[in-house]
């Protein structure tokens, strides 16, 4: 790889990873506010007859909202692996890069 071509890489790897990490970060913020959302039903809960139809509604939503966060886990596994393959992906560049300087050098 020739150094202008692995420094392009270098660069997209890097745009690739800040975008990964916002995504992460996110994820992370928005399992945040459902952690809190859960919290205060659980402590509204403790108000209500477990029997009544508030109830039984409000255990739908905390239900609702402990899928939807599994779904941001799963989603958040998913960008923290492709995350460890850019910063292999990166390693390798970072390799070759410094080959084509040695490269260069030597020339």
């Amino acid at each position: 790889m020739g150094l202008f071509i692995a420094q392009m890489r270098k660069a997209q790897i890097n745009n690739y990873r800040n975008d990964l990490e916002y995504k992460i970060q996110l994820i992370s913020t928005s399992k945040m506010d459902m952690s809190s959302k859960i919290n205060d039903m659980v402590a509204l809960s403790t108000d209500l007859d477990p029997d009544s139809p508030e109830m039984k509604a409000l255990e739908k939503k905390k239900e609702r909202l402990y899928q939807a966060e599994k779904a941001l886990d799963n989603k958040l596994q998913t960008y923290q692996q492709q995350l460890e393959m850019i910063n292999a992906e990166e390693q390798s560049v970072n390799q070759q890069l410094s080959q084509a300087i040695q490269r260069s050098y030597a020339a």
